[in-house]
């Protein structure tokens, strides 16, 4: 009897084993079938929120979700409200004035404007290049900015196997936004499931097709004097460590897995 009760048993794990590979195997299957089929390649290079054209070829300045003092002390009442309706409006102002000197331009979107810089005309390539970006640049940082949000447990896995901890990741983040020379952008781009961090020159960011680095944007953020000298003057490095402060967590696994 105990011989039966055992030979079941037996049977039993073998069946039981069997039944998780073959769970295992067909879940290499399919992730498999997903990556081949393009899906994965779609998903990771969907289209983000760009800036919008109020009417057709026309672009505006987008609404701030919060008032200038929402970011307060990290991020001063009066750097914002110049940085946003100064410097960024005059982004839009040119943007739109170089797209009435090409009305064909007027009918493309500003994603695929960027991503295709090397194709533009001439006579407008270097004011897409200067004020599109700088649009889009600024559209996507406002969104990037909000007090009291952390990483969930999701992004904190994809920062893990990135950077191997947050504290790496901050810290490799930090020192690119130190050590840029002059005005730009520190960027974190999407690799598939993996962050790289990145800078780019002036208003230049990944999407565009003379990137160093291309990639799907995660997180911005702007390290050009107006975006901070007013309150931390030359001290560029106090600014970058207090974006951790106001960088918008939530938003940013929006832009790193949709929804």
């Amino acid at each position: 009897m105990n011989y039966c009760i055992a030979l079941i048993a037996f049977k039993y794990k073998i069946m039981e084993n069997n039944r998780r590979n073959f769970l295992r195997i067909s879940a290499l299957l399919g992730l498999g079938s997903f990556a081949s089929s393009g899906i994965a390649k779609n998903f990771m290079e969907d289209e983000l929120s760009a800036p919008v054209q109020a009417v057709p070829g026309v672009y505006e300045l987008p609404k701030l979700d919060y008032a200038y003092d929402a970011l307060e002390p990290f991020i001063d009442a009066k750097t914002m409200e110049i940085h946003y309706s100064k410097h960024h409006q005059t982004y839009v102002n040119k943007l739109n004035e170089a797209l009435e000197k090409e009305p064909s331009l007027k009918k493309m979107q500003l994603d695929p404007m960027l991503k295709s810089i090397k194709s533009l005309p001439e006579s407008v390539r270097t004011a897409i290049r200067n004020h599109g970006c700088g649009h889009w640049n600024h559209s996507f940082f406002w969104k990037n900015l909000k007090k009291g949000t952390n990483p969930s447990a999701r992004m904190m896995g994809v920062i893990q196997n990135s950077y191997g901890s947050l504290d790496n990741f901050k810290a490799e983040f930090e020192k690119a936004g130190t050590g840029l020379f002059g005005s730009g952008w520190v960027w974190v781009i999407n690799n598939f499931g993996t962050i790289t961090i990145t800078t780019t020159p002036n208003q230049d960011n990944p999407l565009m097709d003379i990137a160093e680095k291309q990639g799907k944007p995660v997180i911005a953020l702007d390290v050009w004097e107006h975006a901070y000298y007013l309150k931390h003057q030359n001290k560029r490095a106090d600014y970058v460590k207090n974006f951790w402060s106001v960088l918008n967590w939530e938003q940013a696994e929006k832009n790193m897995f949709g929804g």
